[in-house]
């Protein structure tokens, strides 16, 4: 009992979050429970986004209804590719991924081909609550299919790698590149097997990686470096973070992101009860550094003063940048 109570009293000198912390400090404190919809719901978000000028994909159509179903040919008709998700699901499960169409039926992200009656039996699914928080009735979204930027291409197996950016009341605070492998599906999931790589906020240069929680430095399918990589565009994602502050109202976020290869930076979604591997794949605790965002953001108030999310932005960059930014 004691070496477990030493071992705690060290992770927590390293300002390591635990669960219990996270809830009580952070996702109690600062998100009202009145906003969750805003967040759990991904139309909403996306509505809401769209509404504030923040770049999501494309949103082709939503099925709420049984009856609705057969709005579907309307809705892909002309398009080659697309994706079907729940609205609440949760952690990847019963998202449908169509890259093309082949001989009157669906070719899917993995190769598998299947028919117009699959797909609409996968939307009746999601409508009955299969994949959603709570197992609610849920909607079906069908938009557009996001393609990686080509600098994934050598260190993700199939699927769409994301960033996420732990946010608190406007202010990045930690980030994280998640990368689909074989043991995932394809999916950015770390529980299901993907591996999280940390970023450092200033440049957007890729640090180390986990997978399984072990750490790594190669990807386990192409076996290239998972580190030293510039993500491109990383003010960009960062300013797309801090700005979701505004978007929902909730002070304590986990912003998802991907990297489309013509669209540029997009968000997902948007999370209120964000995850705590973030810290393993940083070697970094993220108390420290939400301490010193509400030290920062109390100082402000005294003063009557509020920052921009450029300026939130700035400040993060230069508090909790691993590797100094290169001027030019």
């Amino acid at each position: 009992m004691f070496g477990f109570w030493k071992t705690w009293k060290a992770l927590e000198a390293r300002g390591i979050m635990g669960i219990n912390r996270r809830n009580a400090d952070y996702v109690l404190k600062y998100n009202k429970r009145s906003l969750y919809p805003i967040v759990d719901d991904k139309i909403i978000t996306k509505e809401r986004a769209i509404a504030a000028g923040i770049h999501v994909p494309e949103m082709y159509g939503v099925i709420s209804t049984e009856k609705e179903i057969d709005k579907l040919d309307e809705i892909i008709a002309g398009r080659s590719d697309f994706v079907i998700k729940p609205a609440q699901g949760a952690g990847g499960d019963g998202i449908l991924v169509v890259a093309d169409r082949f001989e009157g039926r669906y070719r899917t992200v993995s190769g598998k081909i299947i028919s117009h009656e699959e797909i609409e039996h996968q939307i009746s699914s999601i409508l009955t609550g299969l994949y959603s928080l709570g197992g609610h009735r849920d909607r079906a979204l069908i938009e557009y299919r996001v393609v990686p930027d080509q600098i994934f291409k050598s260190i993700s197996y199939e699927g769409v790698p994301d960033i996420r950016i732990i946010v608190l009341m406007g202010y990045p605070v930690m980030a994280m590149l998640r990368l689909p492998t074989r043991q995932s599906g394809g999916k950015a999931n770390l529980h299901q097997g993907a591996i999280g790589v940390g970023v450092d906020l200033a440049t957007g240069l890729t640090l180390r990686g986990t997978w399984l929680n072990n750490i790594i430095t190669k990807h386990p399918d192409t076996t290239n470096a998972v580190d030293g990589v510039q993500l491109p565009n990383w003010d960009g994602f960062m300013k797309l973070a801090a700005g979701c502050y505004e978007l929902c109202g909730l002070g304590y976020i986990g912003v998802d992101m991907v990297l489309d290869q013509e669209k540029g930076p997009l968000i997902l979604e948007l999370n209120a009860r964000p995850g705590l591997n973030i810290q393993i794949a940083n070697d970094c605790g993220l108390t420290l550094r939400t301490h010193a965002v509400e030290a920062h953001v109390e100082a402000l108030a005294v003063a009557g003063v509020t920052q921009t999310p450029e300026e939130r932005v700035k400040f993060a960059q230069e508090m909790f940048g691993h590797v100094p930014a290169v001027e030019g």
